[in-house]
């Protein structure tokens, strides 16, 4: 079993940066790939980053440039850094861990990109 519990949501304006953090536990955080997802309002949920347990980071064009995920083994924490935000990134975001068909979620945090 792992918790995952997210940290760091509010409100932003266009333009801003915002860092989430998902604190793990309960398992050996480093065996798991660590996923952000979000959920808009009205949408479905959709992966737009991971990080494997070698660093290896992946991508969706949306999100491409703007946002950087990365990984605390040490401190059991995935990092969602978000610059450039745009109202299409306000969501609830959720964190995610995996390994081998196994899935593990937060319970998502909400922010907000407004003027």
């Amino acid at each position: 079993q792992v918790q995952l519990v997210e940290s760091g949501g509010g409100l932003v304006q266009p333009g801003g940066s915002l860092r989430l953090s998902c604190a793990a536990s309960g398992s050996i955080f480093s065996f798991y790939t660590m996923g952000w997802y979000r959920q808009a309002p009205g949408k479905t949920r959709e992966l737009i980053t991971d990080i494997t347990t070698g660093g290896t980071t992946a991508y969706v064009d949306s999100v491409k440039g703007r946002f950087t995920i990365s990984r605390d083994n040490a401190k059991n924490t995935v990092y969602l850094q978000m610059n450039s935000l745009k109202p299409e990134d306000t969501a609830v975001y959720y964190c995610n861990a995996r390994l081998a068909g196994i899935e593990f979620w937060g319970k998502g945090t909400l922010f907000t990109v407004s003027s």
